[in-house]
């Protein structure tokens, strides 16, 4: 879902096997039936990612690479000196920084398509964003694709707003986009599992809240798939989560299956878990981050069962007891 959570550590191959989809969106979202998936050969784009050395823009770029050639692909990224293993597959390494303008200009030189993943920085992510934007606008990209959050629009998470500043913005732009409304990595749990075998037990303040989470492989393959798709994807919005839900004493349950161990779930007040993660070495700002992504999903929030996603990959998504056992593993 979001590039803050996964790059404070929060947070497995499959290729697209269908090529048709049908997806009924809600409210003011188009509605769109029998869109053909299959990468358009017969006029290659050239896509950029941006953050492409991060968690999730790893992934896409794995992804991309089961769908077209690396020459098709440039990655932009902060420090280029940390993507010689992608120069060496073929692809194209530029220079890229939110926060310094004039680096996106040539970044996006020649670029058809370009998946814009949310800045870690909160705070000052409508700023960096408005630059990408900007810059796609002037070098001339045909299509700019944006890993918001889920229902951005209509979200209790804290984390929403600059994702609903930056659609408005890119809405505004005249710009033609796509908003991947990105739902909760399961990773993003999962990463917490040392911490609840230690403790004897996992905690949090999501009450009986339901959490459709996906893994980051679900999302980076959908950001593959409407990359490279064939069908015009400007003005869409995708909410994408995973095909299950559950609760964080379900997650409990199969932890404790999986581990061979009871490991209870511990409903805290938010202010409590939030001191509970200072406690265990996190920075305020990522225990206040997580705390109010626990107290959002006890509203709904990180609920959704549109198998958007699912759609869009022509699979199933991945399970949670699949994250955990890899998790487990090693």
């Amino acid at each position: 879902m979001d590039s803050t959570v996964s790059d404070c550590g929060r947070e497995a191959d499959s290729l697209m096997k269908l090529t048709f989809l049908y997806v009924l969106t809600k409210g003011k979202h188009d509605d769109y039936a029998g869109a053909s998936f299959q990468p358009d050969s017969r006029n290659p784009s050239m896509i950029v990612v941006t953050g492409a050395t991060g968690q999730l823009g790893r992934i896409v770029i794995e992804q991309l690479l089961t769908r077209v050639p690396a020459g098709q692909i440039i990655a932009a990224v902060r420090s280029p000196e940390k993507a010689n293993d992608l120069s060496a597959k073929g692809i194209q390494v530029r220079h890229a920084d939110y926060s310094q303008p004039l680096t996106l200009d040539s970044a996006f030189a020649g670029a058809d398509k370009v998946l814009l993943i949310s800045s870690s920085e909160v705070g000052q992510r409508l700023p960096q964003h408005k630059a990408v934007v900007d810059a796609a606008k002037r070098v001339g990209v045909k299509l700019l694709a944006y890993t918001s959050v889920l229902h951005a629009d209509a979200s209790v998470l804290g984390l929403a707003r600059e994702h609903r500043e930056t659609e408005d913005y890119l809405r505004a732009s005249g710009l033609p986009y796509v908003l991947l409304r990105n739902g909760w990595y399961t990773e993003n749990y999962t990463a917490g599992i040392p911490d609840a075998l230690s403790h004897g037990a996992v905690m949090g303040c999501a009450d009986e809240g339901r959490i459709s989470s996906a893994s980051r492989l679900d999302y980076a393959e959908a950001a593959a798939v409407l990359l490279t798709s064939g069908e015009d994807q400007s003005g869409r919005v995708y909410e994408l989560a995973g095909d299950d839900s559950y609760t964080l004493a379900e997650f409990a349950a199969e932890l404790s299956k999986q581990a061979g161990k009871t490991l209870p779930y511990v409903n805290l007040p938010q202010a409590e878990f939030k001191a509970a993660l200072i406690q265990a070495g996190l920075p305020d700002f990522v225990a206040q981050l997580l705390a109010d992504s626990d107290a959002a999903a006890a509203k709904g929030a990180l609920f959704d069962d549109s198998h958007q996603l699912s759609a869009l990959i022509g699979r199933p998504t991945t399970r949670l007891s699949a994250t955990i056992a890899q998790t487990l593993q090693g």
